[in-house]
């Protein structure tokens, strides 16, 4: 995955989990940063840990930062 790729965490659904979608795929559910770090992995981001999700501008939050997981 190229860093530039858009990834997006969608609002968190009634149950806390969030949508991760990157370069216009949606990878899963994420129940945190966790979650959101393991995704990126996958889709060949090296490197990447909780720190790196929550700092990280490369992440489109929609329905609140990476602090929200609750509805």
């Amino acid at each position: 995955m190229a860093s530039a790729m858009p990834v997006v965490v969608y609002l968190p659904a009634e149950d806390g989990g969030r949508r991760v979608r990157v370069d216009g795929e949606i990878l899963g559910r994420a129940y945190g940063l966790r979650d959101v770090a393991e995704f990126l992995r996958r889709a060949g981001l090296d490197d990447v840990d909780e720190a790196y999700v929550a700092a990280s501008g490369l992440i489109e939050w929609r329905g609140g930062g990476p602090q929200m997981w609750a509805h």
